[in-house]
């Protein structure tokens, strides 16, 4: 396997993106069986969604080509170590390898610092800055317990 050549792809999309001027400068690449199956790039600012991360836009492209939820088998190249919300993402993705560029020290030196949700996720929920409160809990139990009894699901 080239891992770099992956790699460089990925490097090459995020230098394109920043040019482009539709996100930030981060893309992955997903690959299966030395072929590359989707890419992806943060276009966070040019389609106003948070959530539109390169490692989850290719994620997403990577799963409606493949046809399932999960990326068995496949390589995620990324051109920075994913920020909490991807790494995520990829963990419920399941690849079986992931190779990253530039590091959450580097992102942070140019303003993309997620170190404040790594510290969010380690203190109690009524401490967060953005406030967690539970509500209405045993009706939302409700639609757990008609998961647990439907018998044809999907489990993942």
């Amino acid at each position: 396997m080239n891992h770099d050549k992956f790699m460089r792809r990925a490097i090459a999309l995020s230098i394109e993106n920043v040019q482009s001027g539709l996100g930030g400068p981060f893309a992955a690449v997903v690959v299966k069986d030395g072929e590359i199956i989707a890419e992806g790039t943060n276009c966070v600012t040019s389609t106003n969604d948070p959530t539109a991360h390169a490692e989850v836009t290719a994620i997403r492209k990577a799963c409606k080509k493949l046809g399932t939820f999960q990326l068995e088998g496949c390589i995620i190249y990324t051109s920075c170590e994913p920020c909490p919300m991807c790494l995520g993402a990829i963990y419920w993705a399941r690849p079986k390898e992931v190779y990253y560029g530039n590091n959450k020290n580097d992102a942070a030196e140019i303003g993309f610092d997620d170190d404040f949700i790594y510290k969010e996720l380690d203190i109690d929920l009524a401490m967060r800055k953005i406030p967690m409160k539970q509500l209405l809990h045993q009706e939302a139990l409700e639609g757990f317990k008609a998961w647990t009894e439907k018998e044809d699901k999907i489990s993942y």
